[in-house]
């Protein structure tokens, strides 16, 4: 229907489960999912250039200063963010991409691509938010804590997102943005091109 593709923008507090259900929408919809770079180090299962591009201090550096990123930003010590290349050619062919972002970095996508649309995961409770980061067991008690004052935070920017998505379940979270990308891809700016052929016979 529109040649070009749409630019989803995923986000979510730490432990929301916003990758989880990515997974789960990654088997029911034709995506392309953005590899972004990082420079945490990997937590265990995690391989380069699958769930992050794991980059050093100086190379992130350098792709900033080369214009190479579309956003990043600083978060908890470590740099986040996506390569620029990847997703216009993604795009330009008319593939849907899908960015898994922080919150600063969607705010940067806003301002660069005011015509994406910006999703924002978030869990039932923070009790339950807590649970989620301990059962994580990759870090200290202090990192857990300083997440969940991010996480307050950055709850209280919802209103920078064009959707709430409640991530009670895997499924159910799965099957809200299912159905936002559906109804998204028949907005109107996205029926152009149909418009177009079915105007052509009045």
């Amino acid at each position: 229907m529109n040649n070009r593709g749409i630019l989803f923008v995923l986000s979510g507090p730490s432990g929301s489960g916003k990758g989880t259900a990515i997974k789960e929408l990654m088997g029911r919809r034709p995506l392309k999912l953005s590899v972004s770079a990082t420079t945490r180090a990997p937590r265990p299962g995690e391989v380069d250039g699958v769930q992050y591009y794991f980059l050093s201090k100086e190379e992130f550096e350098r792709r900033i200063a080369d214009g190479e990123m579309l956003e990043y930003v600083n978060y908890c010590g470590n740099y986040y963010g996506t390569p620029k290349a990847p997703v216009e050619e993604s795009l330009a062919t008319g593939q849907d991409v899908l960015l898994e972002i922080e919150v600063t970095g969607a705010k940067n996508i806003r301002t660069l691509a005011p015509e994406a649309t910006l999703l924002f995961v978030i869990p039932p409770s923070m009790k339950e938010l807590r649970r989620r980061l301990e059962g994580r067991g990759t870090e200290d008690a202090a990192t857990i804590e300083r997440r969940l004052s991010v996480a307050k935070e950055e709850l209280r920017q919802y209103g920078l997102y064009d959707y709430v998505v409640l991530n009670d379940t895997v499924e159910s979270c799965a099957d809200q943005i299912e159905t936002i990308m559906e109804a998204q891809k028949r907005a109107s700016r996205y029926m152009g091109q149909i418009m177009e052929r079915v105007m052509e016979e009045c």
